[in-house]
């Protein structure tokens, strides 16, 4: 049975006992059990004036109401007068005894013991578990996911916007889809924990039960379906030690026991003001790393001013906890209501920190693990390392700044990282201590309370994948001012001096190629390939769909040689390649370029081709990859998904493939059918399928055969260089070039 705290003042005039609690003379105890049986008002309290259980008890109709009630209502049995006594006899003799009804003896009265509460408060990702509704963060403000209640469609739009209010203790939300429109609010005060409704129950605010928060069975903890662990749940309450056996620490006269521990935390710069805000305390306890009673430092665990765990240290620098008690974390009542807290990796440091002046502060009560977990987190019922985090999670949800300030070796390195993983990398910090110091304690005793803040205020962010701020390019930033002219960020020649004033190509980016059928699209794209090769010495992956394997290969070899593949009307009178010339080509060709084909008769997805240019980029170390055309590919699209959707996606896959490996993509597309067309050049919003062509890529490009001998030579070629989001690397402009038929090159005008 829990005990009572001694009196804080014994008598008038009596001197303050040194034992009792760290709240000394006339100051509140935390280590008060608030749960005693002896304590009116609260479940399992034993009546002052207990009511008799049967109904036939003196005193039994005035305790019960009701049953005086029934004894009114029963009709009362006729007497009858005992017979006449027989003749002689002066005194009538006794009456024979009666023989009661048998009636069977009142039942004990029930002395219900009321199952041990979960008194992990109840966070409102519990109740909205109930509700369907799962987000990433339940910090205060907007947030966006899919409708639990219609799905978000078929598209599953994210429709639902929840709105948690600034203390974290409720929200509302809606679905803006016209035809879901659910609405609905919910607040941690509308379910509230039911101790006498069985384990693992719940009651609202109606009476009602409730499973949602509390999962199933009888030993579930709130809402994470967590067991609860031997002892400390239904079943049995962890062994806390009474209030009498605690010494406190802090001011004022103390124990021999106390003092021994007060010099320690003066000698480490903790004052003990704060030692005793903080409930530090002594007690003679068995040690099971000593195997005997030592003296140990007492560090108290409590949530809402309850004990509800104690960690323990003993002289020789070892550590223990009540068995069974709850995993909590220390300091949990400075953080209620916080919306920046630290998280700390020892209780000393959390003392260290208030002692600079920050009280916000928590320490986890197991230390740091060995190494960060492989592989993704662990369910929360699975997650005994870190239970602490889900015993917490009322007090740990609404807080938008965590500052994860622990010990500077590898293993609190790690938990850091296993704090930001559970905890939410967006609103996690890190704290990096001075040169020479290990954690806080050892800053304030080396470097003083300043240095203890400035490290704390001066915490950086936790690396988020896919956010970065420019210092973290700075590198790349400098490098790019010093660029010389020929450096490829600057773009490289594309060996025409007409071209490069308006168009050179640059690693990472992505072109669009267009032009009406016959224009020469694909024919100047290979000679643009052919030039960098050559003077660049660059690689690349050719998915050419339109072009047999052959045919290709004697365009790009025609191009390398500037001779002919064969004699004819093409190529003029002008002597076709001699075989070596031919295997030769072929020589550079097999070094300069891999195809990317498909071997049998269904069409390839970009996603298809995505992924063999980069296993090209791994194999090979190609800088440019060509996809011609558009159209031969395969687009299968989601139900409802409309065609610019799935071209807007389409390119944004493939401006990452390029971005990520400093790759440069052409991306050859027909335009669509021209009406009336009478020989004038298309323009990028005439490509078929959508404006997201001319919309994402880096570089626009349309290629125009003059086709009137009035305006000029047949073999003229216009570059209209449409679009370059690089104003380093070119310029719109309308460049020309001539086409030489007989080995297909492309040549400046003269």
């Amino acid at each position: 049975p829990a005990r009572r705290a001694p009196a804080a003042n014994v008598g008038a005039g009596a001197p303050a006992p040194n034992r009792g609690g760290p709240g000394g003379t006339g100051a509140p105890n935390p280590f008060v059990r608030r749960d005693r049986a002896d304590d009116p008002g609260r479940i399992g309290a034993n009546p002052r004036s207990p009511v008799p259980s049967d109904p036939n008890e003196p005193g039994a109709a005035q305790a019960n109401p009701a049953a005086q009630q029934r004894q009114q209502r029963q009709p009362r049995r006729p007497t009858t007068p005992p017979p006449p006594p027989p003749p002689g006899m002066r005194h009538p003799p006794p009456p024979p005894p009666q023989t009661p009804p048998q009636t069977p003896p009142p039942p004990p009265p029930q002395t219900r013991t009321p199952p041990t509460p979960d008194r992990s408060p109840i966070a409102l990702r519990d109740v909205l578990l109930e509700k369907g509704i799962v987000l990433t963060s339940y910090t205060p403000g907007q947030h966006r996911i899919v409708c639990p209640s219609c799905g978000g469609g078929s598209t599953a739009e994210r429709s639902l916007a929840v709105h948690i209010d600034d203390d974290g203790s409720g929200c509302q939300w809606m679905c803006h889809r016209a035809t879901c429109e659910w609405t609905g609010g919910a607040s941690t005060a509308d379910v509230r924990p039911s101790f006498g409704a069985g384990p693992g129950r719940n009651v609202d605010a109606n009476g009602e039960r409730s499973s949602a928060v509390f999962g199933s069975g009888s030993g579930a903890s709130v809402g994470t379906g967590m067991s609860r662990r031997a002892g400390s749940g239904a079943g049995g309450a962890p062994k806390l030690p009474a209030p009498e056996s605690l010494e406190r620490v802090g001011p004022g006269a103390l124990t021999d026991n106390a003092k021994q521990w007060a010099d320690w935390l003066i000698s480490r710069g903790i004052s003990l003001e704060v030692a005793e805000r903080n409930g530090v305390a002594a007690q003679r306890v068995f040690s099971p790393a000593a195997g005997e009673h030592v003296n140990a430092l007492v560090f108290p665990y409590t949530r809402d001013g309850e004990l509800v765990n104690i960690k323990y240290r003993g002289s020789d620098k070892s550590f223990w906890q009540i068995k069974g008690a709850e995993k909590i974390m220390f300091g949990l009542d400075d953080i209620a209501g916080a919306r920046e807290i630290v998280i700390v990796e020892g209780e000393m440091d959390k003392l260290a920190l208030e002692q600079a002046g920050i009280k916000n502060v928590v320490s986890v009560p197991d230390g740091a693990p060995g190494k960060v977990r492989d592989g993704d987190l662990p369910a929360p019922e699975e997650d005994r390392k870190f239970e602490y985090l889900w015993n917490c999670r009322a007090a740990l949800d609404p807080v938008s700044r965590i500052v994860i300030a622990v010990d500077s070796d590898g293993p609190g390195q790690a938990l850091a990282e296993e704090l930001a993983r559970r905890l939410g990398k967006e609103r996690c910090y890190r704290v990096t201590w001075p040169e020479g110091c290990k954690d806080a304690n050892d800053v304030l005793q080396k470097e003083g309370d300043a240095a203890v803040r400035g490290s704390i205020d001066n915490a950086e962010g936790f690396p988020l994948r896919g956010l970065f701020r420019f210092s973290d390019f700075q590198d790349d930033i400098s490098n790019y001012f010093g660029v010389s002219e020929a450096s490829e960020m600057k773009g490289v020649s594309t060996g025409w001096r007409s071209i490069d004033g308006h168009y050179r190509p640059v690693p990472g980016e992505l072109t669009v190629v267009t032009g009406v059928p016959n224009s020469g699209k694909s024919e100047w794209v290979d000679a643009l390939m052919c030039n960098l090769a050559v003077q660049h010495g660059w690689t690349f992956a050719l998915c050419s769909l339109e072009n047999k394997v052959h045919e290709h290969a004697r365009k790009l070899v025609e191009k390398y040689t500037g001779e002919p593949w064969f004699e004819g009307k093409y190529g003029g009178k002008k002597a076709r390649m001699r075989p070596e010339t031919m295997r030769a080509g072929l020589h550079w060709l097999d070094n300069q370029f891999v195809l990317i084909r498909h071997e049998d008769d269904e069409l390839p997805s970009v996603d298809w081709i995505i992924g063999l240019a980069r296993a090209a980029v791994m194999r090979h170390g190609i800088r440019g990859l060509l996809i011609d055309p558009y159209n031969e590919l395969d687009h299968k699209r989601p139900q409802g998904q409309t065609e610019t959707e799935y071209v807007s996606q389409m390119l944004t896959r493939i401006k990452r493939f390029a971005q990520h490996y400093d790759v440069h993509v052409w991306f050859v597309a027909h335009p669509r059918q021209l009406h009336n067309w009478r020989g004038e050049a298309p323009g990028l919003y005439d490509i078929s399928g959508s404006a997201h062509f001319i919309n994402k890529c880096d570089n626009g490009v349309v290629v125009h055969r003059n086709r009137d001998e009035k305006l000029g030579s047949l073999r003229e070629v216009t570059i209209h260089v449409a679009k370059v989001r690089n104003k380093v690397a070119g310029a719109i402009g309308d460049p020309k070039l001539e086409y030489n038929l007989t080995n297909g090159r492309y040549e400046d005008l003269k």
